[in-house]
């Protein structure tokens, strides 16, 4: 009968129209929630066949959309670790179920073991630096660890490599065979000394003490002890070990430039190969100069504060004011955001119609960009909420009047047999 279809699309719509002032509810409850997308309800028809003289009402289907796509507003903040995306991507984010999600909610502190954990209590995603430059897993998850920054960690780098840089003196006496740095012997003469500091692999101090001398016309020698194996008293020799590098320097008589190996290369006592590049020594009519003089490699130290680049890279910043690169964070996407399935917890996963994740680096393939210290805002408005509310408010009294006034009727037809 016409007037039960009637009172049913009565029904329909004010369902419909709960479904959204539910919506709205969620929004208005939201509106604070860092990363949140607010959701609406799309409304479409639904067509039951009439026949001729006869039409059998319908009524209206709901359907949640959620605008993931759409950015909120930025606020910043005073802490590094707040985190937010200008642009498209997503952080990756694991539960305590070990399942990697999607987020925009990036207010992020370290918890008691280190790890980076949103309010939500979902840990960020990143790429360890300890193999080398990380590259991203295009389609997959694999590859990535939850972020730990341990604050109270110590970390030591033995040192690689080096740059020596400086001016030997062209009219020094060449020094007699027998008697050099090389002879290891009491009173071995040389011409020119120098020390360098390099860190083994605890982060001690290895002092090296670096002889120059001269052998012949163009010709020098590069002798290298370890500090600690020199004798006592006023000269340094003999060392109680070998010297752990010689090296001959040859250089071109008509501009002074070094024509033979650039780099001298030696085992650091407990440390690792040092590769020391001298490509830039000279031999000038001038007293020997130093002009450059480093070499990497950290004693132990802890952390003074974490840096977090706009393309992803997390880097902590050591006591010792030595940088390290920690991790690398990556940026989620999917060719239809909007449809992916929504969880609790502000997080997002892939769904059948939303398309395969895709991952990617910030500033590359089209993803936005991080931000340190700042976060997103919910992209829902009050103001347009409520007056989303009103309207559903108003739909809903008037279908109530239709399933009212469907019900008059039936009470009419009902009594006609009175």
């Amino acid at each position: 009968m016409s007037l039960y279809g009637m009172m049913r699309t009565g029904v329909s719509g004010m369902n419909a129209q709960a479904n959204r002032l539910s919506s709205v509810a969620d929004n208005i409850a939201n509106s604070s929630t860092s990363g949140y997308k607010r959701s609406r309800a799309d409304f479409s028809t639904l067509v039951i066949p009439s026949t001729q003289g006869n039409y059998a009402s319908g009524g209206v289907n709901t359907t949640i959309r959620y605008a993931i796509s759409q950015q909120g507003a930025l606020q910043y903040t005073t802490s590094v670790t707040d985190l937010a995306v200008n642009g498209d991507g997503m952080f990756v984010v694991q539960g305590s179920n070990g399942t990697p999600y999607l987020t925009r909610s990036g207010a992020f502190v370290p918890d008691g073991e280190g790890r980076l954990v949103n309010a939500a209590g979902y840990y960020l995603m990143g790429y360890n630096f300890l193999s080398g430059e990380p590259s991203a897993v295009a389609n997959g998850f694999d590859g990535l660890e939850v972020v730990r920054i341990l604050q109270d960690s110590l970390t030591a780098d033995p040192t690689t490599s080096g740059v020596f840089t400086a001016n030997l003196p062209s009219a020094a006496d060449p020094v007699a065979a027998g008697s050099r740095p090389s002879d290891n012997v009491a009173g071995s003469a040389f011409s020119e000394k120098t020390s360098l500091v390099a860190y083994d692999n605890l982060g001690s101090d290895v002092l090296l003490d670096i002889y120059f001398t001269k052998t012949g016309a163009n010709t020098w020698e590069v002798t290298v002890y370890n500090k600690a194996n020199a004798a006592v008293g006023s000269t340094p020799f003999p060392y109680s070990s070998a010297a752990l590098s010689t090296t001959t320097m040859s250089f071109d008589p008509a501009n002074g430039r070094l024509t033979s190996a650039g780099s001298i290369d030696f085992q650091i006592p407990n440390g690792a190969n040092f590769s020391l590049d001298v490509s830039r020594m000279v031999q000038l009519d001038e007293s020997f100069t130093v002009i450059d003089a480093n070499a990497n490699g950290s004693a132990p130290s802890g952390i003074a504060q974490v840096m977090i680049s706009q393309d992803g890279t997390l880097s902590a910043q050591y006591e010792n004011g030595t940088v390290r690169s920690l991790y690398r964070i990556p940026l989620a996407s999917a060719r239809s955001p909007d449809m992916l399935r929504v969880m609790s917890g502000n997080v997002f996963a892939e769904s059948n119609e939303s398309g395969s994740i895709r991952m990617g680096f910030p500033n590359e393939g089209g993803m936005g960009t991080v931000l340190s210290g700042a976060l997103e805002e919910s992209n829902a408005d009050i103001a347009t909420e409520l007056t989303n509310m009103i309207e559903s408010q108003r739909s809903y009294t008037a279908n109530s009047k239709v399933f009212q006034t469907g019900s008059d009727l039936m009470d009419i037809l009902v009594n006609l047999k009175r």
